[in-house]
């Protein structure tokens, strides 16, 4: 059976998952979902006795349906390959009592890899002889951008444009987007925030102006940020195989529930964990991990989304979000599918920054989320403890999962901790968080004083920044960003 897609905001047209991909966000502004997930359920038994390749195969075919086992085969083989530094792709390893998953393994040190790794070659499959050329548009708060530029990077037919926020991203993030090289490229800094990026890039999709002149030009415009269902759908992957690897090593048995703490700002990531559950995987509690920009938080333990509130740069800037877009999925599958509500809650957070869920829909939410918040303060003394006392060096996101996951009990589950970036993205406060005095101290001579000091060696791809050249110097304003587009559309294609 075919798993077709919807907007959360209206289930009046329906599409197939490649043009969901495609499309990236649906027309009214609304994120695809399908009323068809946890119709199928994924055979434990299969699922923890094989590798991550063929859990990825399981995980596409049963959400993505209309992509046949040939292709989703070739994806699958394509996306994780050599461009990991583990077969295992997403390792499992002790941290105390807990589990870290190693999500940073990929080209570009960061979770995202795992997602956008696959979704150039999901794209490519369902574009095959539609004759226009893709511009992916996406809003970075740090690590997306640096892994979309790496996946669509010189795909025929396909160009791809970066915003961040200017000067709220790490040097080596910032090095990492600027020094990309390809000729369907394009990075701008935005004088903002994230949110201000991402809301934006929204606009940019609904502007019909806009889209009509890049149409008569043989252009679409499509997403790489996590509204975009092929790059929520392979995270969900990462869940089953940490699961798997439970199995594998007698920490649990085949049944048994387990907790996943999720460090997340736009609740993707979280999101996956929940998609997972619904195709069968035990999950006791997903632990939403927010830092001081704490609004998810918030929202778990009150009702209300507020993001009327003080935005506040941390040394976990990935996190550093008012909006999250992916909370729009999760609120349409807690209300069996109510467009109209859904709807009429975005609508006003839009138009006011508010809305608040009744109890029976919080109280539902709450039988898998929960929530804890860490400051930056808890963040560095979370990376100085679990190096001296496990010796491993964590980044400042994973340690605020580490925090939240450490001030609560187990329960009597196992806990299983995203790891979503490797420490030396953001070396300067790791080290800061090690005791050294940073200052007059570049990332670079933070990341050798790291490595000495540690001896965990810096990843080649980020270590080799020093001597790349910047090729995107840009930064424009907020209203400056679709004339951006539409210049680097008039220049790659």
């Amino acid at each position: 059976m075919e798993t077709l897609y919807h907007s959360t905001r209206s289930s009046n047209e329906l599409v197939t998952s490649k043009q969901a991909i495609l499309a990236g966000i649906a027309p009214d502004g609304g994120l695809y979902v399908s009323d068809q997930l946890g119709e199928s359920k994924v055979d434990l038994g299969r699922i923890a006795a094989q590798s991550y390749h063929a859990t990825a195969r399981d995980v596409l075919g049963t959400l993505l349906s209309d992509y046949t086992e040939q292709e989703v085969a070739a994806c699958v083989e394509g996306a994780y390959g050599d461009n990991f530094d583990t077969p295992a792709v997403t390792p499992l390893t002790p941290l105390g009592a807990d589990w870290l998953l190693e999500l940073y393994h990929g080209p570009t040190c960061a979770f995202k890899d795992v997602a956008l790794q696959m979704l150039p070659r999901l794209m490519s499959v369902a574009r095959e002889g539609d004759g226009h050329n893709v511009m992916i548009v996406t809003a970075t708060s740090g690590d997306t951008g640096k892994a979309a530029l790496e996946g669509f990077a010189d795909v025929p037919g396909t160009g791809v444009t970066v915003f961040y926020p200017d000067g709220k991203v790490s040097d080596i993030q910032h090095l990492q987007m600027a020094t990309q090289r390809g000729n369907n490229v394009a990075v701008a800094g935005i004088r903002g925030t994230f949110d201000d990026a991402q809301t934006q890039v929204k606009r940019i999709f609904a502007d019909a102006d806009v889209n009509a002149r890049l149409a008569a030009a043989g252009t679409v415009l499509s997403s790489a940020n996590s509204i975009n269902v092929g790059r929520l759908v392979p995270q969900v992957t990462y869940y089953m195989d940490a699961y798997a690897q439970l199995v594998q090593c007698g920490a649990i048995a085949l049944g048994d529930e387990v907790d996943y703490c999720v460090p997340t700002g736009n609740f993707g990531d979280v999101l996956a964990g929940f998609y997972a559950k619904c195709l069968g995987l035990p999950v006791g509690q997903l632990i939403v991990a927010s830092n001081t920009n704490k609004v998810l938080t918030d929202f778990i333990e009150t009702g209300t989304y507020d993001r009327r509130r003080e935005f506040v740069k941390t040394i976990s800037p990935s996190m550093d979000i008012l909006v999250s877009s992916n909370l729009e999925r999760l609120l349409y599958y807690l209300t069996d599918g109510d467009c109209e509500r859904v709807a009429a809650w975005m609508r006003s957070l839009s138009e006011t920054g508010v809305y608040t869920l009744p109890t029976d829909v919080m109280d539902r939410m709450r039988e898998t989320f929960s929530c804890g918040f860490a400051t930056d303060d808890d963040t560095r003394e979370t990376i100085r403890s679990t190096w001296e006392g496990e010796h491993v060096l964590i980044d400042p996101h994973t340690a605020v999962g580490k925090c939240v996951i450490d001030r609560r009990a187990s329960e009597g589950r196992q806990r299983v901790c995203l790891s979503t970036a490797n420490p030396y993205k953001f070396s300067a406060d790791v080290l800061a968080a090690l005791g050294t005095d940073t200052t007059g101290m570049d990332g670079f001579a933070c990341m050798d004083a790291l490595q000495q000091m540690t001896g965990v060696e810096a990843p080649a791809q980020l270590s080799g920044l020093r001597t790349a050249e910047v090729l995107h110097p840009d930064v424009c304003d907020q209203n400056e960003m679709a004339a951006f587009v539409e210049s680097a559309c008039a220049r790659i294609f």
